[in-house]
């Protein structure tokens, strides 16, 4: 009987609150997604030519996750607490029955029981469906699989151990959370519990005005500290600059109840139409508790917007540097003191690796030390010169324009070898002048003909055969090479801002639905009356619409300004390497935005409603 009893309640809360079931379901869900990296096929094939950057990702990983818990837990917690207050007459009502306070608590933390086994089952199955996904999408990111390859669905052990333990650890604590609070429960308290309001004080509007400047005053400062001195420069000043802004939203959300009541009620026309007087004073009912979690709503939302946004900027910034990297498929250098003369095609075909059938298009040449007498005026000088004719022809494999002898000589940057973007500036130089200079280094570039994979292990073979560096120093790069080490750092990036990105946003919004379903349950009686007084079903719901608007819209309204602020200063680092993409990355962020805190709000309108609607 007892264990039917706690089914049955499991059963009707998973109805009732939908939204904390599936918070749950996500949590575990993300949580197993991100630690199940390790098997999935992308990084298997990034280890095998660069395990470095494999072992630094599931290094961090580990560590984001054990952050990501920490969140977690108190999400749960938080929405624990919620649902308590929310059970408070059921509550009420086993006691009046007779019920000791230990079977009330083993009632409660058997239901808890029932309800993280169902979570963490659901979870990790839609974990596994949706890695499998994650994994297919970062294999489309490489382009540079095996043709024909086949990749099947991954069950990783490892991530489901790790996902049972660490959540396993968090409903303990919720439970043992849960007898803790039933134990020092009171009965008059869990009657009147849902009837309490805080109390109204309104405040003269002089009061609600010059707390709304301080708070702006406090924000600007911090906003003006940012951009002057940026993200890198750490030290005091940065943490007084987090504590003015964090202190100018608490101000801002503290003052904004108020002054908005006051405002309305200065006009008279707004404040009696439809259900504004009803609307604001319910938004003003909490207005201890609301203010704090409206700051707290808005820094996790500034967290999510500027992650994800950042993360997406620098992830394309990645990939222009991996193509400025890499205009070739293939370079191999002879980069030996004295440089011997090779004839570096020559010697491939000799060990295997047929330039004329590998290669759809090749050059073969040498780079010069320059003249310490010539310089360009104005420019400087540099330790490298390239012959004219050989600039041309490397610049027409990468497709661009070359110069012609009307220009010469000229100091120039672009990119000349696969991997050796770093060599610095070069001289170029008419070939006469060329044919008079000592060789520096001969090189040796190329494009596949064919499958880059297949064409590189050919290379890896030749490369690896005995008497293959007898004539020289060889140094070989290629732009696979190149692609899969920056695609390490991509995968780190990415995933790691999506990871915490996604946390923030949830945790956010869910705390937001808990918040407004606990409401919309207490003001039960509030919108009853109002449906005994004649008030039509559409105007309860505009006037329920409002409010939960009004709760979801606020703290993201300053979250993205104080993003806007954040970007910009952010923006001014990642330049220093690359271009931001500060579209895109402004597309993608909206877009999780929208389809998650959309969704959430929208969930807890119609739950809110459904609710409401259940006792007019």
């Amino acid at each position: 009987m007892f264990c039917k009893l706690a089914v049955r309640n499991v059963t009707r809360s998973l109805r009732d609150y939908a939204v904390y079931f599936l918070t749950l379901t996500f949590g575990v869900c993300i949580f197993y997604i991100f630690n199940s990296l390790e098997s999935q096929w992308c990084m298997k094939m990034l280890a095998q030519s660069a395990h470095y950057i494999v072992d630094s990702i599931l290094i961090f990983m580990d560590v984001f996750s054990v952050f990501v818990s920490v969140v977690l837990a108190c999400l749960i917690l938080y929405a624990n607490t919620f649902l308590m207050k929310r059970r408070k007459r059921e509550l009420a009502i086993y006691f009046l029955l007779g019920l000791p306070t230990g079977r009330v608590s083993l009632l409660l933390v058997l239901e808890t029981l029932l309800i993280g086994l169902l979570a963490l089952g659901v979870g990790i199955l839609l974990g596994i469906l949706l890695s499998h996904v994650l994994g297919l999408l970062t294999m489309a990111m490489f382009a540079a699989y095996p043709a024909g390859a086949s990749f099947g669905l991954i069950l990783s052990v490892k991530a489901m151990g790790k996902t049972v333990l660490y959540f396993g650890v968090i409903f303990l604590v919720v439970m043992l959370f849960t007898g803790v609070s039933i134990s020092r429960a009171r009965l008059i308290n869990l009657i009147q519990g849902g009837r309490k309001n805080e109390e109204m004080r309104e405040r003269p509007l002089w009061q609600s005005v010059l707390t709304f400047l301080l708070g702006v005053v406090l924000l600007l400062i911090a906003y003006a500290m940012l951009l002057l001195r940026g993200f890198l420069s750490i030290d005091p000043l940065f943490f007084l600059m987090l504590a003015l802004g964090t202190a100018g939203t608490l101000l801002f959300f503290r003052s904004l109840s108020g002054f908005l009541l006051r405002l309305v009620k200065s006009r008279k026309s707004l404040y009696y139409r439809g259900l504004n007087m009803f609307v604001l004073r319910q938004f003003n009912s909490r207005i201890h508790t609301t203010y704090v979690s409206m700051t707290v709503i808005c820094l996790l939302l500034l967290l999510a917007i500027g992650v994800t946004a950042c993360c997406v900027g620098l992830n394309n910034t990645i990939d222009t540097m991996t193509n400025a990297s890499a205009p070739y498929d293939l370079t191999i250098q002879n980069y030996s003191g004295d440089v011997q003369p090779t004839d570096i095609p020559a010697l491939l075909a000799e060990n295997g690796f047929d330039p004329q059938k590998e290669l759809r298009d090749s050059y073969f040449c040498a780079l010069y030390y320059n003249d310490p007498d010539l310089s360009v005026p104005g420019q400087g000088s540099s330790d490298t010169m390239v012959a004219l004719s050989d600039y041309n022809a490397l610049m027409t494999l990468q497709g661009r324009e070359g110069l012609t002898e009307e220009a010469l000589p000229q100091l120039r940057t672009e990119t000349l070898l696969t991997g050796f973007s770093g060599m610095g500036a070069y001289l170029v130089v008419d070939d006469a002048t060329a044919a008079t200079l000592s060789v520096r280094r001969q090189i040796f570039v190329g494009n596949y003909a064919g499958d880059a994979q297949t064409t590189e292990a050919v290379l890896t073979a030749a490369s690896e055969s005995p008497g293959f560096y007898n004539t020289g120093s060889y140094l070989i790069a290629t732009k696979l090479q190149i692609y899969m080490e920056n695609m390490g750092t991509k995968i780190l990036v990415l995933f790691m801002g999506l990871y915490l990105g996604l946390v923030f946003l949830v945790t956010a919004a869910a705390v937001l639905a808990l918040q407004q379903l606990s409401q919309a349950a207490d003001n039960q009686p509030r919108y009853a009356v109002l449906s005994r007084l004649g008030v039509s079903e559409g105007m309860r719901n505009q006037a329920l619409f409002t409010q939960v608007f009004l709760s979801f819209f606020l703290p993201l309204a300053l979250a993205v300004v104080h993003s806007i602020v954040g970007m910009t200063a952010a923006n001014a680092v990642i330049a220093v390497v690359g271009r931001v993409d500060s579209t895109q990355s402004s597309l993608v962020t909206a877009s999780f935005i929208l389809v998650i805190y959309g969704a959430y709000f929208l969930a807890t309108y119609l739950g809110s409603r459904a609710m409401l609607r259940g006792n007019s």
